[in-house]
C-alpha cells in the first residue's frame, strides 16, 4: 500500500515537473517571438508556468468537480449517501469526504482531491437511481479506496494538466492563423512562430495520451480489492460494475481529460476504442471479485 502512494506521488511529481518545462519552453518562445526581450520572455514563461502547476495542484479538485457540472446533493441524495460513506470513513479509517452529484443518467462516480484530508466523492443521478443500496455501497467503496491509496492525487491532477494542454493546442492553432495573415503582411516575419505553433500542437495531443496512459490500470484493479476488504462484500461490488457495463451511455460531461477518474470508462465506444481506455475490461474486473467471496 505505502508503495503505491508513494509511486502515484512521485508519478504526480513528475507530470508537474513536465508539463512545467514543457509550457515553460512554448510560452518562452512565443513571447519572445512576439517582440519580448530573452529576460522579459522567461519571466513571462516562468510565471505562466508557474502558476498553472500552482493550480492544478492546490485547485484541481474544484477544477474537476467545476468540469463534471457536480453540485451539493439534495436532501434525499443526502439520505442515501452520507450513511453509507460514515461506514466505509469508519472501516477505512479515512475523514469523511465531500461528496457531489452530477445530474446525468449514465451510472457512474469518480473521486478526486489532494490528499485524505481534501477529497471529494461525486456520483451521476444515474447510479442513484439504477444501482441498490449494497451495490451504491460497493461504488463509494471503490471511490474510497482510491483516496486511501492516493490515485486521486494522480487522477485529478492529470485531468487537468491533459485539459491544459488541450486548451494550449487550441490556443496555437489560432495563433498559427494569426501568424499566417501577418505573414502576408510582414513578409514571412512570423514564419517561426507558425512552426513552434504546429509544433506544439502536435506534441499536445501526445503528452495528453502519455498523461492518461500514465494513469495504470491496475490502479482500478487495487481499488477494487480494497473496496472489498472496507466492505466485506466483493458480490456488491461486482454486481454494480455488471450493471454499470451493460448500460451504454456516455456520462454526458466527461471528455478524455476526465476519463481515468470514472470506477468505468465514461465514454464507452467500441471493443477498438476500449483498447485505449484507462480502465480495465469491466469483466475481468467482476471476475476477479468474484472470485473473492
Amino acid at each position: 500500500m505505502n508503495l503505491t502512494i508513494g509511486k502515484n506521488r512521485f508519478k504526480t511529481a513528475m507530470i508537474v515537473g513536465i508539463i512545467f518545462a514543457f509550457f515553460s519552453v512554448v510560452i518562452y518562445t512565443v513571447a519572445y517571438m512576439m517582440g519580448s526581450d530573452p529576460q522579459s520572455a522567461a519571466m513571462i514563461a516562468l510565471l505562466f508556468s508557474g502558476l498553472t502547476s500552482f493550480f492544478s495542484y492546490w485547485f484541481s479538485d474544484k477544477i474537476v468537480i467545476k468540469m463534471n457540472g457536480a453540485k451539493n446533493p439534495t436532501v434525499e441524495e443526502e439520505r442515501i449517501i452520507r450513511p453509507v460513506l460514515e461506514r466505509l470513513c469508519e472501516a477505512s479509517d479515512l475523514p469523511m469526504p465531500k461528496f457531489y452529484v452530477t445530474d446525468d443518467p449514465s451510472p457512474n462516480a469518480f473521486a478526486t482531491g489532494r490528499n485524505h484530508n481534501h477529497s471529494a466523492v461525486c456520483v451521476t443521478t444515474g447510479l442513484l437511481n439504477t444501482l441498490n443500496q449494497d451495490q451504491i455501497e460497493g461504488v463509494l467503496a471503490h471511490e474510497m479506496a482510491h483516496i486511501k491509496n492516493y490515485d486521486i492525487l494522480l487522477q485529478t491532477v492529470a485531468s487537468v494538466m491533459i485539459g491544459a494542454a488541450i486548451i494550449a493546442a487550441d490556443m496555437c492553432s489560432r495563433m498559427m492563423f494569426w501568424g499566417r495573415r501577418r505573414d502576408r503582411d510582414n513578409g514571412g516575419a512570423n514564419a517561426v512562430l507558425f512552426i513552434i505553433g504546429l509544433i506544439f500542437m502536435i506534441l499536445a495531443p501526445i503528452a495528453g495520451q502519455l498523461l492518461r496512459f500514465s494513469l495504470s490500470r491496475n490502479r482500478e484493479y487495487l481499488a477494487d480489492a480494497t473496496a472489498a476488504k472496507f466492505t466485506g462484500k466483493p458480490g456488491h461490488l461486482a454486481d454494480a460494475l455488471e450493471i454499470i457495463g451493460g448500460i451504454n451511455i456516455p456520462v454526458r460531461r466527461a471528455t478524455k481529460a476526465t476519463e481515468g477518474m470514472y470506477i468505468s470508462n465514461p465514454l464507452k465506444g467500441n471493443n477498438i476504442a476500449r483498447l485505449f481506455s484507462t480502465h480495465p475490461p469491466i469483466e475481468e474486473r467482476v471476475k476477479i471479485l468474484r472470485n473473492m467471496d
